[in-house]
């Protein structure tokens, strides 16, 4: 068991933290939600060793491992991403080098029979015995596993670190923290920077894992698929209940109707006392009375207000200017990036007052085709008419890390600002959290909550009729998310959506476009009608469909012809041989190992020869496992 006991934190007058405690069991899958700024990320620093807490203690099992996913770090850029990855296992690795340098200096000995000769033996033999423990070999096809699961490819290992982007090393970060498999595994916001599949492998992976797991996420579906605890941190205290998130929502707010009810009808047991004392109080035969009542009054235990939640963004989007009927009309639009076609021949329109959706696979277009209204990119073919009074803002997916990190967070609202807005720079950041002596912070400082938060607060400045959003939810918590949704519920002008968060797209938009195949689909309801019509359960589903011609193009480049008899038969054969050498090496390592397992067998002329054969042996077996396991994935094409 693991215990955190009465943890406070303060920030000069602001409690953060109010002498919280609770205990974790192993293998606990913990959810840690609240709004950004409630205390979340500084209770996991604290938990990993990272910050230590005005007051308080952690009691932990001696040598007890923490593992902490940090938004800062640090790669070696200048190596192949496996070996960063590899760079986890320094321990094992560092005794190979050790193991090299042993091999090297006793093969450079001629004094067999000297003491100094018999340690280096006795070194070699205890360190290889610590080097099967971790087993090198597996250690490299379970790095590779990892990184696969996060998305990177074959090829991918054997680039240099610094050819990929951030959200990339965040995932290389990652896999090095899931491969120390850690007794306590926390994740700050793990799902920001992987795509779906990502998504649902690292699920089904923290489903599975040996350890205790504590991760803060916005992601409601990510957090019912693998929690069964949610821990809400709210004005300095927690809600604790060992329950999935949405069963976690109902009796939350079951218990806060309890309390409500239980709270007024005490209030009115109250006022009903003591007007009765003081009625009581005006006579003086009932004097003695009144004061007996009042002393039991006062030994009443209070039940406490219902504590309303912390500070919420307030929004309000300016009064938009009325457009033309037509805001927009795409005809025959394509696009293409060299010899890659996104889409071709798009014709739809948008006008005034229709709420649409972009939805479909990653990929497909959706943020290529909303940068191309936007006028951020040219299409390759075709063109968008805008229709007559149209002014629009455009919210990129990468908004927030546009911003200048040098300034302030009121250097940045005031210059975006148009001239009429100033005035008001400092209530719209108010009505984003943002008060005080906030304004002043660099925006290096600011968590991705916060910084989307001003991306957003510096969007909605110029009064716009055509507002595009590439998924605005984006690092915004839970309770954000939804007061965001009903400031675009109340936006009275042209709204252009792209999310993959079914909760906030539902009611939101009227009309959904989907892209698939290089061509769209318009349904005309919410998301919820869209699903229904493609009979999904889930906006995973959508980002899921395979598209038909990736896999057409799929079945060609492995067979040339799906189905093809003779092309299965030959791989059934190549893995067929393939499986016998699998065997006959195995055999040989078993029989070396034998040998190996004999402490005497260090000492003897043939020792050097034997070990350098079970490197090879080990190295092959590799090999041809790789193999063996293309090939069956190839051959399931033809089943």
């Amino acid at each position: 068991m693991y215990y955190v006991r009465d943890i406070s934190v303060k920030f000069g007058e602001r409690v953060l933290l109010d002498a919280i405690s609770f205990m974790i069991s192993p293998k606990e899958r913990i959810g840690l939600i609240g709004m950004n700024g409630a205390g979340k990320s500084t209770l996991l620093k604290i938990i990993a060793g990272l910050s230590k807490p005005d007051e308080g203690v952690l009691e932990f099992p001696n040598g007890t491992s923490v593992g902490y996913l940090k938004q800062e770090f640090s790669l070696n850029e200048t190596i192949t991403v496996m070996e960063e990855a590899m760079t986890c296992h320094d321990e094992a690795q560092n005794i190979e080098k050790q193991l090299d340098e042993l091999n090297h200096q006793i093969a450079e000995r001629t004094d067999f029979e000297t003491e100094s000769y018999h340690r280096l033996l006795e070194d070699l033999a205890a360190l290889t015995g610590r080097l099967e423990h971790f087993n090198l070999t597996t250690l490299e096809i379970e790095t590779a596993k990892i990184l696969k699961g996060l998305g990177f490819t074959d090829d991918d290992f054997s680039r240099k670190v610094t050819e990929f982007s951030g959200g990339w090393k965040m995932r290389i970060e990652l896999a090095k923290l899931l491969l120390r498999i850690p007794d306590v595994l926390m994740l700050d916001e793990p799902t920001n920077h992987l795509d779906i599949e990502s998504i649902i492998w690292l699920e089904n992976y923290l489903k599975d894992y040996p350890g205790t797991v504590i991760v803060i996420s916005h992601d409601i579906q990510f957090l019912e698929n693998v929690c069964n605890r949610i821990i809400e941190v709210e004005n300095g205290d927690i809600l604790d209940y060992k329950l999935s998130y949405k069963k976690f929502l109902e009796e939350k707010e079951k218990q806060r109707v309890i309390q409500i009810s239980a709270y007024e009808n005490q209030q009115r047991d109250i006022a009903q006392k003591e007007k009765t004392i003081n009625r009581f109080m005006a006579k003086a035969t009932k004097t003695k009375m009144a004061q007996s009542m009042q002393k039991q009054l006062e030994k009443v235990d209070r039940i406490e207000a219902p504590v309303e939640s912390g500070k919420t963004m307030s929004i309000r989007f300016a009064e938009v200017p009325r457009s033309g009927r037509e805001v927009i009309k795409s005809i025959d639009v394509s696009k293409s990036f060299g010899d890659k076609k996104v889409f071709s021949g798009l014709n739809f329109s948008i006008e005034r007052g229709e709420r649409v959706a972009f939805v479909g696979q990653n990929g497909q277009g959706k943020t290529t085709m909303a940068k191309i209204i936007a006028g951020l990119i040219p299409p390759t073919n075709g063109k968008i008419e805008e229709g007559s009074n149209m002014h629009l803002s455009y919210y990129a997916q990468n908004q927030s890390e546009l911003l200048d990190l040098k300034s302030t967070v009121l250097d940045t609202m005031e210059d975006r600002a148009p001239e009429e807005m100033r005035s008001k720079v400092r209530s719209i950041l108010g009505a984003f959290l943002f008060s005080g002596d906030d304004a002043g912070k660099k925006v290096s400082v600011l968590s991705g909550g916060e910084r989307a938060r001003l991306a957003m607060a510096s969007l909605i400045m110029k009064p716009c009729n055509f507002l595009i959003l590439d998924e605005p939810t984006n690092h915004l918590d839970i309770y954000s998310k939804e007061v965001l949704k009903k400031a675009l519920i109340a936006y009275e002008g042209t709204l252009l959506v792209i999310s993959h968060d079914r909760d906030f797209l539902s009611g939101l938009t009227d009309k959904v476009i989907e892209f698939k195949d290089g061509s769209i689909k318009e349904y005309l309801g919410d998301i919820e009608y869209f699903l229904g019509k493609k009979k999904m359960d889930n906006m995973r589903s959508v980002e899921l469909q395979k598209s038909e011609t990736s896999s057409s193009d799929q079945n060609t480049s492995i067979s040339g012809k799906k189905n093809d008899p003779e092309q299965s038969r030959k791989l059934k054969k190549q893995i067929s041989n393939i499986e016998r050498e699998i065997s006959r090496i195995e055999n040989e390592i078993a029989q070396l190992e034998i040998k190996l397992a004999d402490p005497g067998f260090y000492s003897l002329p043939e020792f050097m020869d034997v070990n350098n054969k079970y490197k090879t042996l080990q190295n092959n077996l590799e090999k041809k496992m790789e193999e063996w396991e293309i090939l069956s994935t190839e051959v399931e094409h033809f089943i």
